[in-house]
């Protein structure tokens, strides 16, 4: 048993350390040996529409400007003047061709170019002049921009090893390209970060924490079907990435339910997609998913939504939340406010589940000041039997525990052996036919 992870096979049980939520030596540890190390998301290639847009983000405690260059191509630079640290884009977003910093002036392009700079001659003709500096690695995946300060760190496609197959699942549901509203959800919430990536893949706390949600639903006419609710598994799609998910017709289920007309539009849409991908890639497709991209993305297309969630740990026990909603941008008028609709009333500012989850997770960390008295936390659910456990056990929190266990302290515990699960939650992606040229 490690300080942090009692991973016990023959009982079987896994607990946490609530240490791992409170330390701040833990935190520290955290900030050097995971979010120093690996591929970090930043952002998706639609919130920038046009060359020199930009967005500031920050990304493991550094601030970051993500941006299009004046060709359109993706940027990502540190957010600090090369003279004297300043922080050269002071707004969230805009549009510019150049970045001028307001201290002493000095101005870069959108390619991170030094062009101009008070006093020039001040400095000699051989001065070098400094453009802005990149984090080491920047990569994209189906639209998704990650960034590693680490220079020896793997492929993006082989870090996100089997979680590319969910990310296909979300991005094959438009023609054009799935696209980021305009607009965030942003919220912090005094816990640790931890706690939320939990949350994110937790399908046992759904019925007794968004008891209200339910109620409404069933309220506006909608059964809930217990069987339904049933079909998911939990996955274990290496590196630490996981997912919750959910079999055929479970990506609507448990929002409110469509129009006539918004469920035609859907049915026709997917159809459409059935005959591009086949049966197999379909039905998967039309289920849901709750994907954790290790350590702090979080991809969800459930309620007909798709939330994009970015988790930024702050101290042990505050976190900082960034959302986004990815849409479909060829749905009609209809289903897309049907959608913003399910959307804004499960996961808004003013909805009905994450106002409730952010309570749980403030009650966790409270209690956590007795974590001498109750020193562990139990993640055990579904850990029993041969078979493959399902999405309300907790086998997506322990494969994602287990990575952190790996890089904070160094030991790698193997994984779980279960049977596999129906051929139906894995089956393969087609790839589309090409199209004939003429």
């Amino acid at each position: 048993m490690s300080q942090f992870i009692d991973d016990d096979r023959e009982m079987p049980r896994f607990r946490v350390n609530r240490q791992a939520m409170v330390d701040p030596e833990v935190f520290a540890k955290e900030r050097d040996q995971i979010f120093n190390q690996v591929w970090l998301y930043i952002g998706h290639e639609t919130e920038l529409k046009k060359p020199n847009d930009f967005k500031t983000r920050n990304v493991a405690g550094r601030p970051l400007i993500f941006g299009r260059d004046s060709k359109g191509k993706i940027q990502v630079w540190i957010n600090s003047c090369p003279h004297r640290g300043a922080m050269i884009c002071r707004e969230p977003e805009g549009n510019a061709r150049f970045m001028t910093c307001f201290y002493h002036g000095w101005s870069f392009s959108s390619g991170g170019e030094l062009v101009s700079m008070p006093g020039d001659t001040s400095y000699g003709p051989d001065f070098e002049r400094p453009g802005l500096v990149a984090p080491a690695k920047v990569d994209s995946y189906r639209g998704f921009v990650f960034v590693s300060f680490n220079p020896d760190v793997e492929p993006l496609v082989e870090y996100l090893a089997g979680a590319t197959d969910f990310i296909d699942l979300v991005a094959d549901q438009s023609e054009e390209g799935m696209r980021v509203l305009e607009g965030t959800h942003e919220y912090s919430v005094k816990a640790n970060w931890k706690l939320l990536v939990e949350n994110s893949v937790d399908g046992y706390h759904a019925v007794s924490t968004h008891q209200r949600y339910f109620e409404m639903v069933m309220a506006s006419g909608v059964e809930i079907d217990s069987a339904k609710l049933g079909q998911s598994v939990g996955l274990d799609l290496g590196n630490g990435h996981a997912v919750i998910a959910g079999g055929p017709a479970t990506g609507g289920l448990f929002g409110r339910p469509l129009s006539k007309e918004g469920t035609a539009e859907r049915d026709s849409r997917f159809e459409e997609f059935r005959a591009k991908y086949g049966d197999e890639w379909l039905d998967r497709m039309s289920g849901s998913r709750n994907l954790v991209i290790f350590p702090n993305l979080v991809i969800i297309d459930l309620v007909m939504g798709v939330v994009v969630r970015k988790i930024d740990p702050l101290a042990p026990d505050y976190m900082e939340v960034s959302a986004w909603e990815l849409i479909p941008p060829e749905e009609g008028d209809e289903l897309k406010r049907q959608r913003l609709d399910n959307f804004l009333t499960f996961w808004g500012p003013g909805g009905l589940a994450s106002p409730d989850d952010v309570e749980a997770l403030e009650t966790c960390q409270r209690s956590f000041a007795s974590s001498k008295e109750l020193p562990w936390s139990d993640v055990s659910r579904g850990m029993a039997g041969e078979d493959q456990p399902v999405g309300s056990d907790e086998l997506q929190m322990r494969a994602w525990w287990r990575r952190w266990n790996a890089l904070i302290t160094g030991e790698v515990l193997p994984g779980e052996q279960h049977n596999p699960p129906p051929a139906s939650y894995t089956a393969p992606r087609r790839v589309p036919e090409q199209q004939p040229t003429t």
